[in-house]
């Protein structure tokens, strides 16, 4: 996802949206493990995407 459609999201959506992503994430590393991983850049646009999120939110965050 884009920064731009990250920041128009809720909080919550954007909660949401980081727990599917970590969700992925571990199944991508187990997939890696097995040997079973077919789209290998997916692990890295997960990662980034997380970072994203992350980011927004702490920015979010009042001061």
């Amino acid at each position: 996802m884009k920064t731009k459609e990250l920041r128009g999201k809720t909080p919550d959506q954007l909660q949401e949206e980081l727990i599917s992503l970590k969700k992925e994430q571990f199944n991508l590393r187990f997939q890696a493990a097995t040997g079973q991983m077919e789209k290998t850049h997916r692990v890295n646009e997960v990662r980034k995407t997380i970072a994203r999120i992350k980011t927004l939110q702490s920015q979010q965050r009042p001061a």
